[in-house]
Parts: structure tokens; sequence; C-alpha cells
């Protein structure tokens, strides 16, 4: 008898037993392979992962990355890719990919877009080009990118907004929604409904009321991390997480630092992607088992140590600290290379020891150790 998992088949493994917190390990099934929760996605804008190549991803344990569905339209287009093969080809990528929906691009682009009930309007900030995205184009382009898993579209709310524009974009996401799931016929993907609602508990559950009315393989919360104060972010989550749907994947997009991640495991997130650790990386930020390091710092001149004696990673393991500070003061490409390297390592570390913990019963000891270990300052 078969056993082999379905397409979106999600097996939760283990809970959380040991305090009061929500964090749990599971299985994803994807077409391009299984996904191990809890999970930190690299972010591949532009079809890469800026300053890695693909079997560095795979050495330091990626599992699933993303592609951005506005910045591959806008070039080298989605119909390109498709003629290639579709994004896995072109890119030679053989695992699962995940793809945005175009929305929080379109978002940042508040002043070049329009937005109506059939989508948006705006301005390609290549070229100044007029393009247009709704949510059945947004489907259509993911469709022709071939991603595992696609994004609904949906309406970013700015922070702060009015409880008038909060309602708006939270509607206009579940009406697009509809119309993403009539339009999404691929079925080798598998499309997560995004919910929003802002920082009001109130908006929230609805517009989880609203997302999950639809059944879908898996849903996230958007409109995070987009200027609000994080401590506001802790305090919402515990309430949103835990009702969503128990046997679907539950993604927070966006989100974040190191301790973001930590304490939305807490909460009950399994899934998380973001920026920083490549971004932060190419402006000399390194994360560490004892918290953050900058390695332009003057202390670092004659430091012999890795940037983290706890740290397996290829760079911490070949490469001091005083070489690492010399070369990115030498504008070395190298330097970003060796530190990106070094920040998604540390990332995929972080969800491999949550995961463990989880599922070795023992995640309320390790949660207050490495919360206490990730806000000090190395």
């Amino acid at each position: 008898m078969d056993e082999t998992p379905s397409l979106g088949n999600f097996k939760l493994e283990a809970k959380d037993s040991t305090g009061a917190g929500n964090a749990r390990a599971a299985t994803l099934t994807t077409a391009h392979g299984d996904i191990r929760t809890p999970i930190f996605m690299p972010v591949g804008t532009k079809a890469t992962v800026k300053a890695m190549n693909n079997q560095e991803l795979i050495d330091i344990g990626s599992e699933v990355i993303l592609g951005n569905t506005y910045h591959l339209h806008v070039r080298p287009g989605d119909e390109l890719i498709k003629e290639m093969g579709g994004l896995h080809k072109f890119m030679n990528w053989k695992l699962p990919i995940l793809t945005d929906s175009g929305g929080f691009q379109v978002f940042s682009l508040s002043s070049l877009r329009k937005i109506t009930e059939e989508g948006v309007e705006f301005r390609s900030h290549i070229d100044g080009a007029k393009l247009f995205i709704g949510p059945k184009e947004s489907m259509e382009i993911q469709m022709n990118l071939g991603s595992d898993i696609i994004m609904a579209f949906d309406e970013c709310p700015p922070y702060p907004c009015s409880e008038k524009e909060l309602e708006s974009a939270m509607d206009r996401t579940y009406r697009w929604l509809k119309v993403c799931k009539e339009t999404m016929t691929r079925k080798e993907s598998l499309l997560f409904g995004i919910i929003q609602g802002g920082l009001s508990l109130e908006h929230r559950l609805k517009s989880l009321e609203q997302i999950t009315s639809i059944d879908l393989p898996g849903y996230a919360l958007g409109g995070f991390s987009v200027g609000e104060p994080m401590p506001m972010m802790y305090e919402l989550l515990p309430k949103v997480a835990p009702k969503m749907p128990e046997n679907k994947p539950r993604y927070l997009m966006g989100v974040g630092k190191p301790v973001d991640i930590l304490h939305s495991i807490n909460a009950g997130i399994d899934m998380f992607d973001c920026v920083l650790p490549t971004r932060v990386a190419r402006n000399g930020k390194v994360y560490t088992h004892k918290g953050e390091l900058s390695i332009k710092n003057l202390e670092h001149k004659l430091n012999e140590k890795p940037l983290d004696e706890d740290c397996e990673c290829y760079t911490c393991k070949n490469h001091s600290r005083s070489y690492l500070r010399h070369l990115f003061l030498s504008q070395e490409i190298l330097s970003a290379r060796l530190l990106t390297l070094h920040n998604l390592h540390f990332y995929l570390d972080l969800t491999r020891e949550c995961r463990a913990a989880i599922l070795e019963n023992r995640w309320d000891e390790y949660y207050n150790l490495k919360l206490t270990q990730l806000v000090s300052k190395a």
C-alpha cells in the first residue's frame, strides 16, 4: 500500500507541551519536496538569493526559497520564464519555491499606483511603463513561474492607517481571494490565502474568519513588519495564530529578526521569510549565538576569532573577524558573500534548533534560554 503523502499534506508532528506557548513542528508536502517546519525561507527576489549560489543554499540546509512575482513579471517577464521551462528550470533550483503575490511590492510603490476593485494600476520602477496586476493577473503570472506555493493577491494597508482604510483593504483582500481561487488552476501548486487586519485584534479575527472560510492548503498573516513597533506584533500574534486552522501551515510574511522569529514560533507560526539576513550582511551586520555584531567596528581589527564560535558555517570555520573586517572596509565582493552565507546559515540553524526542541519536548527551556542570548550584544 502506497503511503506517500499527497500534495499539500500537512503532517503535524509535535506541539509544545512544556510551557504556555503554541510552538509546533510539522512537514508540508509540495511538488518539489517536503518542507519541515518551523522553517526560514531565504528570499530570492529576482530568481537569485543575493550573493549566494544554489549549492551554497543547499549546503546550509535551505529547503524552500522565495521568488518575487512583481520583480519577475517586470524583468525578465513571466512569459519568458515559462518559455524557459518555469522558474525551477530557469534558475536550476530543484527544491520548493514560494512566490509572493506582488501585493506588498505594489503597496510599497504607493506614489506610483492606483487601487481599484479590479486590481492595481502602477508604474514600473525600472522604466515608468504603465502596468496592471489584479488577482487574476497575479495568479496567471505565478502559474507561468510554476511556483510550488502561490500567494493570493492582497492589499497590504500601511501603518498607521484609519479604521476605514483597514476595513477596505481587509474586505478587498477577501473578495480578491475568491477570484484567485477561481483563476488558479495549476494542480501542482498550493494556493495560500493572506489574512490582513493591521494591529487590530478585532479586524484580524474578522479577516481570519473571512479568509479561512475558503478551504485552502495554507494561510498567511500579511501586513506585519510595515513600520509598527514589534512589541505590538508580539502581543497580537499569540491571540491570532492559534486560531488559524491547526491542520494547515501558518506563514508569517516578511518577518523578521531572529528574536522576532523566536517569538512567532512560540505563538504557533510555522513559516517565515525576510530580506533582513541578506540585506544587513551587505552592510556588515551579522547575527550570532551571542547577539548582533557589526564587523566594521574597530574592536575586530586584530581579532582572530570567527564571527561565532558556536557556528559551523564555512565563514566561521575558515575566516577571522579581522579578515572579514578588512574585506568589508575594502568593499570586496567576497565580504557580501561570506557575511550573507553566515547570516542565512544562522537563521536556518535557528529554525532547525527550534524544530528539534519542539520534537524533543524541551521547547520552553530552549525558548527562554535562546531569547536571552538573542537580545544580548556579541
